[in-house]
C-alpha cells in the first residue's frame, strides 16, 4: 500500500509541475492574473527603493528554455563586411602579400601607398611591440598626421617616439632631404628669376620646414639668373646677426647685378616683423650706396609666402 501511495504522490507531482508549465508557455490566466496563475504586477507590492523614488538595481533579461535568438540578416552582413582585427604583435611578415608595403610599392608604384606605409618602408623593420607599421603610425600621430611637420622634427626630436633610434631619425631625415632636391631640381638651372614666385619655388624646398631661421642672400647677374646661394646667419633675425657687411661682401666678389634677401618663418606665418622690416630697410640703404640693388626681399612660411617688392614695403 505504501508503494501505491507514493506512485500516486509522483503522479500527482507530475501532472501538476505539467500544468505549470503549460500555464507559462500559453497566454492564457483570468483577469487580475499572469500566465501560471501569478498575480499582476499591479497587485505586487513596489520595491522599497522604487518606492522611495530611487531606480532600484537593473536585470538583463534572458531567454529560457528556448533556442538562443539567431541574428538578422542585416547585423550578420555587417558581422561579414567588418574585417578581422589584427593583433597588435602583428608582424609585415604575417600580413598577407597583398598587404605588405613592399609588395604593394612593386606591384602598384609608391603613390598608391599611403604615409604610414612609406614610413615604413624607410623604416625598413619593426620594434619591440610593434612592426614597421607600427612605428610608422607612432611618429605621424606625434606630428599631427603632418608630413612637413615630421620633416621639421630635429633627429633628437624623432629618437622620442618609441621604435624609433638615431638610424632610424637619420634614415627619415636623409629620405625626406632627398625629396626636398628632387624639388629643387625640377627648376631648370640657369632660368631667371622673374617673379617672388620663382624666389618661392627655388627655396621653400629648402627653408619652409626649418626649425629655426635662416637668411640667405640670392646673387643675380645681369640676366637676373642665380648665379650663387649664400647663407649669411641661422637663428633669430635682426640687426645685430644680419649686417650689410657680411651681406654685401659676396655680392662685391660675385660682381653682382642684384640681389634678392630670402629668408624663413618656422612659424609658417610669412608675415613680415618688425624686426625684417627694420633689416630690410637697412640692407637696402646699403645696398644703393654700393649700386647693388636689392630687388626684393621674400619671406618664406609653409605653403605661401610674402614678398617686400610685392607688397609695397620696399
Amino acid at each position: 500500500m505504501q508503494d501505491a501511495m507514493e506512485a500516486r504522490t509522483r503522479d500527482a507531482g507530475g501532472d501538476a509541475l505539467h500544468g505549470a508549465c503549460h500555464g507559462v508557455a500559453h497566454s492564457g490566466g483570468s483577469d487580475g492574473e499572469s500566465p501560471g496563475g501569478l498575480p499582476r504586477s499591479a497587485d505586487v507590492p513596489a520595491h522599497p527603493a522604487r518606492a522611495a523614488g530611487r531606480r532600484g538595481p537593473r536585470y538583463v533579461r534572458t531567454a529560457r528554455c528556448g533556442p538562443a535568438a539567431s541574428p538578422t540578416a542585416a547585423t550578420a552582413a555587417s558581422l561579414a563586411a567588418t574585417p578581422p582585427a589584427r593583433p597588435p604583435g602583428t608582424t609585415i611578415r604575417e600580413l598577407p602579400r597583398g598587404e605588405r608595403p613592399r609588395e604593394r610599392l612593386r606591384a602598384l608604384g609608391p603613390h598608391a601607398l599611403s604615409a604610414t606605409e612609406l614610413l615604413a618602408v624607410i623604416l625598413g623593420a619593426g620594434a619591440v611591440g610593434g612592426s614597421a607599421l607600427v612605428v610608422a603610425q607612432r611618429i605621424l600621430v606625434t606630428c599631427g598626421g603632418s608630413l612637413q611637420r615630421v620633416a621639421g622634427q630635429p633627429v633628437a626630436a624623432l629618437t622620442g617616439v618609441s621604435g624609433v633610434g638615431p638610424a632610424r631619425a637619420v634614415a627619415i631625415h636623409a629620405a625626406l632631404e632627398l625629396g626636398r632636391r628632387v624639388a629643387a631640381e625640377s627648376r631648370d638651372d640657369g632660368a631667371p628669376i622673374r617673379s617672388p614666385r620663382d624666389v618661392y619655388q627655388l627655396y621653400a624646398p629648402r627653408l619652409q620646414d626649418l626649425p629655426v631661421e635662416e637668411f640667405h642672400v640670392a646673387i643675380l647677374d645681369a640676366q637676373h639668373r642665380l648665379e650663387r646661394d649664400v647663407l649669411v646667419t641661422r637663428g633669430i633675425l635682426n640687426s645685430s646677426l644680419v649686417h650689410p657687411r657680411e651681406v654685401f661682401r659676396e655680392a662685391i666678389a660675385e660682381r653682382a647685378a642684384a640681389i634678392i634677401l630670402v629668408h624663413n618663418h618656422p612659424s609658417g606665418d610669412p608675415t613680415p616683423s618688425a624686426d625684417d622690416r627694420s633689416v630690410t630697410e637697412q640692407l637696402v640703404a646699403a645696398g644703393r650706396l654700393l649700386d647693388i640693388p636689392v630687388h626684393d626681399h621674400v619671406v618664406i612660411g609653409r605653403g605661401r609666402y610674402t614678398s617686400f617688392a610685392e607688397s609695397g614695403l620696399l
